[in-house]
């Protein structure tokens, strides 16, 4: 796939460090499969894995912590 923001790349299968923000709770997800643009580093996460990745920083905001760092399970 053509990377959607520079345009000049195409994407091929990898692994990200997601970093979610939300309040006072920073989620860092490390080993996300992704589609990553060989050009700039843009990433896309698949609908499944965006779901579990959201689960994942969803449930560290019920636990209340300030910062948690995993890494992703498929």
């Amino acid at each position: 796939m053509r990377c959607l923001i520079c345009k000049q790349g195409e994407t091929r299968p990898g692994n990200v460090t997601v970093t979610l923000h939300r309040d006072e709770t920073v989620v860092i997800i490390k080993a996300v499969p992704a589609d990553v643009c060989e050009n700039c580093g843009e990433y896309y996460l698949s609908q499944e894995v965006t779901s579990q990745v959201l689960k994942m920083a969803e449930d560290a905001c019920r636990k209340g912590v300030e910062v948690e760092i995993m890494r992703f399970a498929a």
